[in-house]
């Protein structure tokens, strides 16, 4: 097969993360690095956190999918430093979260303000900046439980990690 980093990583970009499947493995940051040892393809992988349970699944739909376009020997390395973070999603990919009804995380991590919690998440269902944390973990532990006081809708606020 031939070494094109670019064409596996449009290969990769057609996995949807299994969390949050308006958005691919790629634009969700995990996937580091593609490396060919002769024969042998390499995709390294940081997942968002410690112990994330969509990792086995996405360990699994890489391989389907590379093998179903004829790479035969795969290897999914993990990788755990640099530890993944939210810097590492794109404008672009924070977008589709919020056009999903998830508000994207918001600062950076290096930020005073967003580790301090003093930034205010905008409800992406209508907008207003009126919302209310009910629980640090939301539908999954990288997301956080918050609720609109203007129009009333609970949704997931995607935490700075």
């Amino acid at each position: 097969m031939v070494e094109n980093k670019k064409l596996i990583y449009r290969y990769l970009s057609e996995i949807s993360d299994p969390e949050i499947p308006v958005i691919n493995i790629v634009e969700m940051g995990v996937v580091r690095d593609v490396l060919f040892h002769g024969s042998k393809l390499e995709i390294k992988l940081t997942p968002t956190y410690s112990g994330c349970p969509a990792m086995d699944m996405i360990h699994q739909l890489v391989e389907e999918k590379l093998h179903s376009k004829g790479y035969n020997s795969v290897e999914v390395t993990l990788v755990y430093k640099p530890a993944w973070t939210t810097d590492w999603m794109s404008d672009e990919t924070k977008q589709k979260l919020a056009r999903y009804g998830i508000a994207p995380p918001l600062g950076k991590v290096a930020s005073k303000k967003t580790l301090l919690n003093n930034e205010h998440v905008s409800c992406p269902q209508c907008g207003s900046k009126n919302t209310e944390m009910k629980s640090m973990f939301g539908s999954t532990a990288c997301k956080a439980l918050y609720v609109c006081k203007k129009c009333l809708e609970p949704f997931d606020y995607f935490k700075c990690i």
